[in-house]
């Protein structure tokens, strides 16, 4: 007789039914970010209804091929693990000063473009890199990741940033209950209801909220049934110097993002990530922006919210995305569902946000309790790094006295953390120590010394 080699979690491919729910899940997570970013930077270009609402059907049209070229990958293009892809918020500053200063949406999409050639280029450089990243750092930059998103489920639950309502006791009440049923649903349901928690919390929340006046579906009626978001729509792309600048910046800020996002989501589903497919997943992020660049839409990285609930549910297929993929797609081209999605209000997303973010900084904590502490420098590394990550957090304008391309790397404290873990512990654990400042052993179990020994602490952690 012959046995079949067991099927990594990662690779199972779920029931139909299963497939339609949980990848419906993941996109209810991270819809409110992926329609963000197009409407921030249109109504900055004071553009009209018609051309946000095609700039946000194209970006969910792109949201859902670049999580497919993700998930499912072909030849050197994607990293093949459960992840969600959308716009980047670094990028949304730079965006909104290159189209108001009179280069317009065609500047804007020529220097995405470019920006994604040089990630496809940059990719094999990054993954060569992946020697760095042993469980202090990525247990930081988890944890980081996980903290610097509750802000973004606090201002949900509050009503939604610009809500004449914002911080009515209402919202956060119906925030509240979404968390409760969340919560009860995870402890107390059967195994496949509790493993689709958050879209429950969601579904029931949105059923509550519809006869308290919370939303309406007037949209619904007013959305086309079709919509097809042709290449170079706002006209041809123009080259201009100082916006690719400023756009390569943001192009490094997502490589350091994504490949934080993609060592969690490989440490949560125990398939970790190699070099070469790190270089992989960032080759597709680049060839993504370049899709985002030619079909009117933004720079594209994986999506910290969808890391949280793989966490959350324990559910590691990369099928599972794949699904959230076609969903999304599905939204792009028939705008009347994506209406229907957008019209869930935003205290119900805030309820079941507090849950996927603060797992995902659960996550980093529990990659740090791998690390030894004792006799060395790994608890200041810790520290300093998670104080610079959510220092733009708690305090939004630090650096709005300092250059275009500070505030793109350093207002994201995600990827302010992610770079001061690094530097920390190349400083403290990989650069020639003080004579008998440093136990060898003890930099041996900090994870932090030669590649072999980086290599040895990950495998220990996964």
């Amino acid at each position: 007789m012959t046995t079949t080699a067991p099927v990594h979690p990662v690779d199972e491919v779920p029931p139909v039914r299963q497939l339609a729910a949980f990848g419906l899940q993941h996109v209810l997570a991270m819809y409110a970010g992926a329609v963000a970013v197009p409407l921030i930077v249109g109504s900055a270009m004071k553009l009209s209804a018609a051309d946000l609402a095609y700039l946000i059907t194209a970006d969910l049209l792109v949201c859902g091929i670049a999580t497919l070229i993700q998930c499912i990958g072909f030849w050197r293009f994607g990293v093949r693990l459960p992840i969600m892809q959308g716009c980047t918020f670094a990028a949304v500053s730079p965006m909104v000063l290159i189209g108001t200063t009179g280069g317009g949406l065609p500047a804007i999409y020529g220097s995405v473009i470019v920006a994604g050639l040089a990630i496809m280029l940059l990719a094999p450089v990054f993954g060569k890199l992946l020697r760095f990243f042993p469980p202090l750092v990525t247990g930081t930059v988890i944890l980081i990741i996980g903290l610097s998103l509750l802000p973004v489920a606090g201002n949900w639950a509050a009503g939604g940033v610009g809500a004449p309502d914002f911080g009515e006791p209402k919202n956060l009440g119906l925030a509240a209950f979404v968390l409760l049923v969340v919560l009860g649903v995870q402890r107390f349901a059967p195994a496949f209801l509790s493993r689709i928690a958050v879209l429950t919390g969601i579904v029931v929340g949105l059923a509550v909220a519809v006869p308290f006046g919370f939303t309406d579906f007037d949209g619904v009626g007013d959305a086309d049934w079709l919509g097809i978001s042709t290449p170079f729509h706002f006209g041809a792309p123009a080259f201009e110097f100082s916006a690719i600048v400023s756009m390569l910046v943001v192009a490094l800020v997502t490589m350091t993002e994504t490949t934080g996002d993609l060592i969690a989501v490989g440490e949560m589903t125990d398939r970790k990530v190699e070099p070469r497919s790190l270089a992989d997943g960032l080759r597709a992020d680049g060839l993504s922006t370049v899709l985002g660049g030619v079909f009117n839409t933004f720079p594209y990285t994986a999506y910290a919210q969808n890391v949280g609930l793989v966490g959350m549910t324990r559910v590691r297929s990369r099928w599972v995305v794949a699904a959230a993929g076609g969903i999304l797609v599905l939204l792009g081209l028939l705008p009347k569902l994506g209406a229907v999605v957008a019209a869930i209000p935003a205290p119900v997303l805030g309820g079941a946000g507090l849950v996927m973010f603060g797992t995902v900084a659960a996550s980093g904590l529990r990659t740090l309790a791998q690390v030894d502490f004792k006799g060395n420098n790994n608890l200041t590394v810790v520290a300093v790094s998670v104080a610079v990550g959510m220092l733009p957090v708690g305090v939004p304008t630090v650096y709005e006295k300092f250059p275009d391309w500070f505030q793109t790397v350093m207002n994201s404290g995600i990827s302010a953390g992610c770079l001061t873990a690094i530097v920390l512990n190349l400083l403290f654990n990989h650069l020639p120590s003080k004579a008998g400042s440093v136990d060898p052993e003890a930099a041996v179990l900090a994870g932090g010394g030669a590649e072999e020994t980086v290599e040895k602490s990950r495998e220990e952690v996964v």
